[in-house]
Protein backbone atom coordinates (compact mmCIF):
# COMPACT_ATOMS: atom_id res chain seq x y z
CA UNK A 1 0.00 0.00 0.00
CA UNK A 2 0.96 3.65 -0.53
CA UNK A 3 2.02 5.43 2.48
CA UNK A 4 0.85 8.82 1.54
CA UNK A 5 -2.84 9.82 1.03
CA UNK A 6 -4.01 12.22 -1.44
CA UNK A 7 -4.95 14.89 0.89
CA UNK A 8 -7.17 17.05 -1.21
CA UNK A 9 -10.46 16.41 -2.65
CA UNK A 10 -14.33 14.67 -1.89
CA UNK A 11 -13.39 11.84 0.12
CA UNK A 12 -15.29 7.97 -1.61
CA UNK A 13 -18.39 7.57 -0.72
CA UNK A 14 -19.46 4.12 1.73
CA UNK A 15 -22.02 3.79 -1.16
CA UNK A 16 -19.76 2.41 -3.73
CA UNK A 17 -22.57 2.06 -6.61
CA UNK A 18 -21.44 3.45 -9.83
CA UNK A 19 -23.92 6.31 -10.10
CA UNK A 20 -21.84 7.52 -6.67
CA UNK A 21 -18.74 7.09 -7.95
CA UNK A 22 -19.65 8.70 -11.39
CA UNK A 23 -21.08 12.12 -8.95
CA UNK A 24 -17.71 11.94 -6.65
CA UNK A 25 -15.42 12.24 -9.71
CA UNK A 26 -16.74 14.42 -11.40
CA UNK A 27 -16.98 16.77 -8.83
CA UNK A 28 -13.83 16.44 -7.65
CA UNK A 29 -12.29 18.27 -10.94
CA UNK A 30 -14.47 20.98 -10.97
CA UNK A 31 -13.73 20.90 -7.49
CA UNK A 32 -10.06 21.11 -8.19
CA UNK A 33 -10.47 24.37 -10.76
CA UNK A 34 -11.67 26.47 -7.79
CA UNK A 35 -9.75 29.57 -7.65
CA UNK A 36 -9.01 29.70 -11.53
CA UNK A 37 -9.76 33.01 -12.84
CA UNK A 38 -11.59 33.07 -16.37
CA UNK A 39 -8.32 34.01 -18.19
CA UNK A 40 -6.58 30.99 -16.28
CA UNK A 41 -9.14 28.43 -18.09
CA UNK A 42 -7.57 29.15 -21.86
CA UNK A 43 -4.10 29.42 -21.34
CA UNK A 44 -1.49 27.18 -22.90
CA UNK A 45 2.41 27.67 -22.05
CA UNK A 46 3.40 24.49 -23.79
CA UNK A 47 2.34 22.00 -25.65
CA UNK A 48 2.16 19.53 -23.12
CA UNK A 49 0.32 21.72 -20.67
CA UNK A 50 -3.62 21.76 -21.74
CA UNK A 51 -5.55 24.24 -20.66
CA UNK A 52 -8.09 23.51 -17.58
CA UNK A 53 -11.23 24.11 -19.75
CA UNK A 54 -10.14 21.78 -21.95
CA UNK A 55 -10.10 19.03 -19.55
CA UNK A 56 -13.56 19.72 -18.11
CA UNK A 57 -14.71 19.04 -21.94
CA UNK A 58 -12.19 16.30 -22.96
CA UNK A 59 -13.09 14.25 -19.76
CA UNK A 60 -16.94 14.58 -20.70
CA UNK A 61 -16.32 13.83 -24.19
CA UNK A 62 -15.15 10.80 -23.33
CA UNK A 63 -18.49 9.66 -21.53
CA UNK A 64 -20.15 10.82 -24.24
CA UNK A 65 -18.92 9.05 -27.09
CA UNK A 66 -18.01 5.81 -25.75
CA UNK A 67 -20.87 5.50 -22.89
CA UNK A 68 -24.05 7.70 -23.76
CA UNK A 69 -23.93 7.02 -27.66
CA UNK A 70 -23.29 3.27 -27.22
CA UNK A 71 -25.78 3.14 -24.66
CA UNK A 72 -28.97 5.57 -25.35
CA UNK A 73 -30.50 5.16 -28.93
CA UNK A 74 -32.23 8.40 -28.46
CA UNK A 75 -29.40 10.30 -27.14
CA UNK A 76 -28.46 13.87 -29.28
CA UNK A 77 -25.01 15.25 -29.13
CA UNK A 78 -24.65 17.90 -27.14
CA UNK A 79 -22.70 20.14 -29.54
CA UNK A 80 -21.81 18.52 -33.05
CA UNK A 81 -18.43 20.37 -33.36
CA UNK A 82 -17.27 18.90 -29.53
CA UNK A 83 -15.88 15.69 -31.10
CA UNK A 84 -13.28 17.68 -33.46
CA UNK A 85 -12.63 19.61 -30.15
CA UNK A 86 -11.89 18.01 -27.55
CA UNK A 87 -10.82 14.37 -28.62
CA UNK A 88 -7.56 14.00 -27.67
CA UNK A 89 -5.76 11.35 -29.69
CA UNK A 90 -8.02 8.65 -30.73
CA UNK A 91 -7.49 7.99 -34.64
CA UNK A 92 -10.15 5.81 -34.56
CA UNK A 93 -13.17 9.16 -33.46
CA UNK A 94 -11.75 11.15 -36.37
CA UNK A 95 -9.98 14.51 -36.81
CA UNK A 96 -9.44 16.81 -34.22
CA UNK A 97 -7.44 19.77 -33.06
CA UNK A 98 -3.78 18.92 -32.92
CA UNK A 99 -2.47 19.37 -29.16
CA UNK A 100 -0.16 22.26 -29.38
CA UNK A 101 -3.56 24.42 -30.71
CA UNK A 102 -5.80 23.63 -27.67
CA UNK A 103 -5.00 27.74 -26.47
CA UNK A 104 -6.52 28.68 -28.94
CA UNK A 105 -10.31 27.58 -27.99
CA UNK A 106 -11.17 31.22 -26.82
CA UNK A 107 -14.46 29.23 -27.12
CA UNK A 108 -16.92 27.83 -26.32
CA UNK A 109 -16.45 30.09 -22.94
CA UNK A 110 -16.01 27.87 -19.59
CA UNK A 111 -19.92 28.48 -19.20
CA UNK A 112 -20.95 26.89 -21.74
CA UNK A 113 -18.07 23.81 -21.22
CA UNK A 114 -19.72 23.71 -17.45
CA UNK A 115 -23.18 23.26 -19.36
CA UNK A 116 -21.88 20.38 -21.33
CA UNK A 117 -20.53 18.68 -18.30
CA UNK A 118 -23.79 18.92 -16.47
CA UNK A 119 -25.67 17.46 -19.79
CA UNK A 120 -23.77 15.04 -19.61
CA UNK A 121 -24.14 14.03 -16.32
CA UNK A 122 -27.76 14.10 -16.45
CA UNK A 123 -27.66 11.53 -19.21
CA UNK A 124 -25.32 9.42 -17.57
CA UNK A 125 -27.93 9.20 -14.44
CA UNK A 126 -30.64 8.27 -17.52
CA UNK A 127 -28.52 5.49 -18.44
CA UNK A 128 -27.62 4.51 -14.63
CA UNK A 129 -31.13 4.10 -14.04
CA UNK A 130 -31.95 1.91 -17.49
CA UNK A 131 -32.55 -0.80 -18.41
CA UNK A 132 -29.62 -0.15 -21.30
CA UNK A 133 -27.19 0.10 -18.99
CA UNK A 134 -24.97 -3.39 -19.77
CA UNK A 135 -22.08 -4.67 -18.40
CA UNK A 136 -20.17 -3.66 -21.30
CA UNK A 137 -21.46 -0.24 -20.45
CA UNK A 138 -20.84 -0.47 -17.36
CA UNK A 139 -17.09 -1.48 -18.04
CA UNK A 140 -16.57 1.48 -20.41
CA UNK A 141 -17.67 3.90 -17.92
CA UNK A 142 -15.38 2.71 -14.86
CA UNK A 143 -12.73 3.00 -17.78
CA UNK A 144 -13.60 7.00 -18.32
CA UNK A 145 -14.02 7.45 -14.35
CA UNK A 146 -10.35 5.92 -14.02
CA UNK A 147 -9.71 8.31 -17.48
CA UNK A 148 -10.89 11.25 -15.64
CA UNK A 149 -8.61 10.79 -11.94
CA UNK A 150 -6.01 10.62 -14.68
CA UNK A 151 -6.65 14.29 -16.21
CA UNK A 152 -7.14 15.33 -12.13
CA UNK A 153 -3.64 14.69 -11.93
CA UNK A 154 -2.89 16.30 -14.70
CA UNK A 155 -5.29 18.89 -13.93
CA UNK A 156 -3.36 20.05 -11.25
CA UNK A 157 0.19 19.50 -12.62
CA UNK A 158 -0.96 21.65 -15.68
CA UNK A 159 -2.41 24.19 -13.57
CA UNK A 160 0.73 24.53 -11.84
CA UNK A 161 2.47 25.28 -14.77
CA UNK A 162 0.23 27.99 -15.92
CA UNK A 163 0.39 30.13 -12.73
CA UNK A 164 4.38 28.44 -11.96
CA UNK A 165 5.10 30.32 -15.49
CA UNK A 166 3.53 33.78 -14.72
CA UNK A 167 5.68 36.06 -13.20
CA UNK A 168 3.89 36.84 -9.95
CA UNK A 169 3.74 33.40 -8.98
CA UNK A 170 -0.11 33.63 -7.93
CA UNK A 171 -1.78 30.76 -5.89
CA UNK A 172 -4.27 28.78 -7.01
CA UNK A 173 -5.78 28.89 -3.47
CA UNK A 174 -3.86 29.70 -0.18
CA UNK A 175 -3.41 26.24 0.45
CA UNK A 176 -3.68 23.26 -1.74
CA UNK A 177 -2.44 20.56 0.08
CA UNK A 178 -1.65 17.98 -2.63
CA UNK A 179 1.19 20.87 -3.20
CA UNK A 180 2.49 20.56 0.36
CA UNK A 181 6.28 19.77 1.17
CA UNK A 182 6.39 15.78 1.81
CA UNK A 183 8.29 15.32 4.36
CA UNK A 184 9.91 12.11 5.08
CA UNK A 185 12.33 10.60 7.76
CA UNK A 186 15.55 9.50 6.50
CA UNK A 187 15.18 5.88 5.18
CA UNK A 188 17.37 2.87 5.24
CA UNK A 189 18.67 0.01 2.27
CA UNK A 190 16.94 -3.25 2.30
CA UNK A 191 18.10 -6.06 0.00
CA UNK A 192 15.75 -7.81 -2.31
CA UNK A 193 16.51 -11.75 -3.38
CA UNK A 194 17.52 -13.06 -6.03
CA UNK A 195 14.34 -14.89 -7.61
CA UNK A 196 11.57 -15.22 -9.68
CA UNK A 197 9.10 -12.73 -9.41
CA UNK A 198 5.59 -12.44 -10.42
CA UNK A 199 5.04 -9.31 -12.14
CA UNK A 200 1.90 -7.27 -13.46
CA UNK A 201 -2.00 -7.29 -12.35
CA UNK A 202 -3.30 -10.55 -10.92
CA UNK A 203 -6.72 -11.34 -9.39
CA UNK A 204 -10.38 -8.53 -9.89
CA UNK A 205 -10.46 -5.23 -9.57
CA UNK A 206 -10.17 -2.01 -12.03
CA UNK A 207 -6.39 -2.52 -14.28
CA UNK A 208 -5.28 -0.73 -17.26
CA UNK A 209 -4.59 -3.01 -20.26
CA UNK A 210 -0.48 -2.15 -19.69
CA UNK A 211 -0.80 -4.06 -16.47
CA UNK A 212 -1.27 -7.33 -18.36
CA UNK A 213 -0.45 -9.92 -19.11
CA UNK A 214 0.91 -11.06 -15.55
CA UNK A 215 4.25 -12.63 -16.02
CA UNK A 216 7.52 -13.97 -14.39
CA UNK A 217 11.18 -12.07 -14.28
CA UNK A 218 14.31 -13.43 -13.01
CA UNK A 219 15.80 -10.99 -10.95
CA UNK A 220 19.34 -10.63 -9.37
CA UNK A 221 19.61 -9.81 -5.66
CA UNK A 222 19.41 -5.90 -5.17
CA UNK A 223 19.72 -3.21 -2.73
CA UNK A 224 16.52 -0.25 -2.66
CA UNK A 225 16.05 2.54 -0.61
CA UNK A 226 12.88 2.59 1.72
CA UNK A 227 12.48 6.64 0.67
CA UNK A 228 12.67 8.45 -2.52
CA UNK A 229 15.85 11.22 -2.55
CA UNK A 230 14.81 14.68 -0.89
CA UNK A 231 15.68 18.45 -1.87
CA UNK A 232 18.02 18.63 0.27
CA UNK A 233 19.87 15.53 -0.91
CA UNK A 234 19.07 16.92 -4.71
CA UNK A 235 20.21 20.49 -3.28
CA UNK A 236 23.67 18.74 -2.41
CA UNK A 237 24.07 17.75 -6.51
CA UNK A 238 23.40 20.62 -7.75
CA UNK A 239 25.75 22.91 -5.51
CA UNK A 240 28.41 20.51 -6.26
CA UNK A 241 28.20 21.31 -10.18
CA UNK A 242 25.83 18.13 -11.02
CA UNK A 243 24.48 20.12 -14.16
CA UNK A 244 27.89 21.17 -15.11
CA UNK A 245 29.50 17.88 -15.84
CA UNK A 246 28.96 15.29 -18.63
CA UNK A 247 30.31 12.68 -16.29
CA UNK A 248 27.20 12.03 -14.89
CA UNK A 249 24.95 12.50 -17.67
CA UNK A 250 23.52 10.15 -20.87
CA UNK A 251 24.47 11.45 -24.02
CA UNK A 252 20.94 12.84 -24.99
CA UNK A 253 20.55 14.19 -21.57
CA UNK A 254 23.70 16.67 -21.79
CA UNK A 255 21.97 17.74 -24.83
CA UNK A 256 19.34 18.69 -23.36
CA UNK A 257 20.99 20.30 -20.13
CA UNK A 258 23.19 22.51 -22.49
CA UNK A 259 20.05 23.05 -25.23
CA UNK A 260 17.52 24.34 -22.43
CA UNK A 261 20.23 25.70 -19.58
CA UNK A 262 19.15 23.13 -17.11
CA UNK A 263 20.39 24.15 -13.58
CA UNK A 264 17.75 23.37 -11.06
CA UNK A 265 14.62 21.19 -10.88
CA UNK A 266 11.40 22.98 -12.11
CA UNK A 267 9.50 25.66 -10.15
CA UNK A 268 13.19 26.19 -8.23
CA UNK A 269 14.39 29.23 -7.45
CA UNK A 270 17.43 30.42 -6.07
CA UNK A 271 16.38 33.89 -4.33
CA UNK A 272 18.78 36.45 -2.20
CA UNK A 273 20.74 33.46 -0.95
CA UNK A 274 17.89 30.79 -0.11
CA UNK A 275 16.43 27.88 -2.31
CA UNK A 276 12.63 28.27 -3.26
CA UNK A 277 10.22 26.77 -5.26
CA UNK A 278 6.67 27.08 -6.67
CA UNK A 279 3.37 25.45 -5.43
CA UNK A 280 0.19 26.06 -5.73
CA UNK A 281 -0.46 27.56 -3.07
CA UNK A 282 2.76 30.35 -3.96
CA UNK A 283 6.14 30.40 -3.40
CA UNK A 284 7.69 28.80 -0.86
CA UNK A 285 11.13 28.39 1.00
CA UNK A 286 12.19 24.55 0.33
CA UNK A 287 12.61 22.32 3.23
CA UNK A 288 15.28 19.71 2.16
CA UNK A 289 13.67 17.05 4.74
CA UNK A 290 10.83 17.28 1.62
CA UNK A 291 10.52 15.37 -1.58
CA UNK A 292 12.21 16.04 -4.70
CA UNK A 293 9.67 16.36 -7.14
CA UNK A 294 9.27 18.18 -10.81
CA UNK A 295 12.66 16.37 -11.97
CA UNK A 296 12.87 14.23 -15.41
CA UNK A 297 14.29 11.27 -16.32
CA UNK A 298 17.38 12.70 -17.31
CA UNK A 299 17.86 14.57 -14.04
CA UNK A 300 17.49 11.57 -11.73
CA UNK A 301 19.59 9.52 -13.58
CA UNK A 302 22.32 11.83 -13.67
CA UNK A 303 21.65 12.18 -9.82
CA UNK A 304 22.25 8.11 -9.77
CA UNK A 305 25.38 8.46 -11.09
CA UNK A 306 26.43 11.45 -9.03
CA UNK A 307 25.78 8.95 -6.36
CA UNK A 308 27.46 5.45 -7.86
CA UNK A 309 23.70 4.45 -7.71
CA UNK A 310 20.96 3.30 -10.30
CA UNK A 311 17.46 3.70 -10.79
CA UNK A 312 15.55 0.72 -9.98
CA UNK A 313 13.93 -1.75 -12.61
CA UNK A 314 10.39 -1.32 -12.85
CA UNK A 315 10.10 -4.76 -12.05
CA UNK A 316 12.39 -4.20 -8.82
CA UNK A 317 10.62 -1.29 -7.79
CA UNK A 318 7.15 -3.65 -8.04
CA UNK A 319 9.20 -6.64 -6.17
CA UNK A 320 10.14 -4.38 -3.34
CA UNK A 321 6.24 -1.75 -3.19
CA UNK A 322 5.54 -3.83 -0.19
CA UNK A 323 8.55 -3.25 2.08
CA UNK A 324 9.21 0.82 0.95
CA UNK A 325 7.93 3.49 1.65
CA UNK A 326 5.94 5.42 -1.67
CA UNK A 327 2.93 7.81 -2.43
CA UNK A 328 5.07 10.68 -2.27
CA UNK A 329 5.99 11.09 -5.72
CA UNK A 330 5.81 8.99 -9.04
CA UNK A 331 8.66 7.41 -8.99
CA UNK A 332 11.37 7.21 -12.38
CA UNK A 333 12.53 3.94 -12.89
CA UNK A 334 15.19 2.45 -15.48
CA UNK A 335 12.65 0.50 -17.70
CA UNK A 336 11.26 1.90 -20.98
CA UNK A 337 7.62 1.59 -21.47
CA UNK A 338 7.23 -1.62 -23.50
CA UNK A 339 4.42 -3.89 -23.47
CA UNK A 340 4.23 -7.08 -21.41
CA UNK A 341 4.70 -10.68 -22.82
CA UNK A 342 1.09 -11.45 -23.80
CA UNK A 343 0.41 -7.76 -24.20
CA UNK A 344 -3.10 -7.61 -26.61
CA UNK A 345 -4.38 -4.04 -28.22
CA UNK A 346 -8.30 -4.20 -27.89
CA UNK A 347 -10.39 -3.30 -31.12
CA UNK A 348 -11.64 -0.42 -31.75
CA UNK A 349 -10.72 3.20 -30.47
CA UNK A 350 -10.35 2.33 -26.55
CA UNK A 351 -7.67 0.21 -27.75
CA UNK A 352 -5.52 3.40 -28.72
CA UNK A 353 -5.67 3.90 -24.67
CA UNK A 354 -1.85 2.72 -23.96
CA UNK A 355 -0.18 0.34 -26.48
CA UNK A 356 0.26 3.28 -29.24
CA UNK A 357 2.48 5.41 -26.52
CA UNK A 358 5.04 2.17 -26.23
CA UNK A 359 7.88 3.42 -27.74
CA UNK A 360 10.46 6.31 -26.35
CA UNK A 361 8.71 6.67 -22.99
CA UNK A 362 10.30 5.66 -19.59
CA UNK A 363 8.24 3.95 -16.39
CA UNK A 364 7.57 5.63 -13.88
CA UNK A 365 5.54 3.88 -10.36
CA UNK A 366 3.97 4.62 -7.52
CA UNK A 367 1.49 7.67 -6.97
CA UNK A 368 1.91 11.47 -5.92
CA UNK A 369 -0.47 12.97 -3.48
CA UNK A 370 -2.63 14.27 -6.34
CA UNK A 371 -3.60 10.94 -7.66
CA UNK A 372 -7.19 10.01 -6.87
CA UNK A 373 -7.46 7.98 -3.77
CA UNK A 374 -7.77 4.11 -4.01
CA UNK A 375 -6.45 4.76 -7.97
CA UNK A 376 -2.94 3.51 -7.20
CA UNK A 377 -1.32 0.05 -6.72
CA UNK A 378 1.55 -1.24 -7.11
CA UNK A 379 1.16 -2.81 -10.62
CA UNK A 380 0.29 0.80 -12.03
CA UNK A 381 3.02 1.59 -15.24
CA UNK A 382 2.63 5.81 -15.55
CA UNK A 383 4.96 6.65 -18.30
CA UNK A 384 6.72 9.62 -19.26
CA UNK A 385 9.23 11.08 -22.12
CA UNK A 386 12.41 11.39 -20.57
CA UNK A 387 13.08 14.91 -20.69
CA UNK A 388 9.65 15.70 -19.27
CA UNK A 389 9.12 16.76 -15.81
CA UNK A 390 5.57 19.15 -15.09
CA UNK A 391 4.18 16.22 -13.23
CA UNK A 392 5.34 15.04 -9.41
CA UNK A 393 8.22 13.13 -10.45
CA UNK A 394 10.72 12.04 -8.19
CA UNK A 395 12.98 9.27 -7.87
CA UNK A 396 14.26 6.47 -5.46
CA UNK A 397 18.00 4.81 -5.61
CA UNK A 398 19.22 0.98 -6.21
CA UNK A 399 21.88 -0.42 -6.22
CA UNK A 400 23.01 -3.79 -7.64
CA UNK A 401 24.47 -6.52 -4.88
Amino acid sequence: MPSVTPLEGIPIPVDSSISSLFTNVRNRTENICAGLQPEDYVVQPVSDVSPPKWHLAHTTWFFETFVLKEGLDDYTEFNKDFGFLFNSYYESEGDRVIRGERGNLTRPGIAQIMDYRAYVNQYMEILFASDAFSEELRMRTELGLNHEMQHQELLYTDIKYILGHNPLFPPLREVVEVDQAQLIDEGTRIEIAEGIYDIGFLGDGFHFDNEKKSHRVFLEKFEIDTMPVTAGDFIEFIEAGGYRDFRFWHADAWDWVNSNGAEAPLYFHYINGTWKRYTLSGLRDVNPSEVITHVNYYEAAAFANWKGRRLPTEFEWEVAAKDISWGYCWEWTNSAYLPYPGFKTADGALGEYNGKFMVNQMVLRGASPATYPNHSRHTYRNFFHPHLKWQFSGFRLANSI
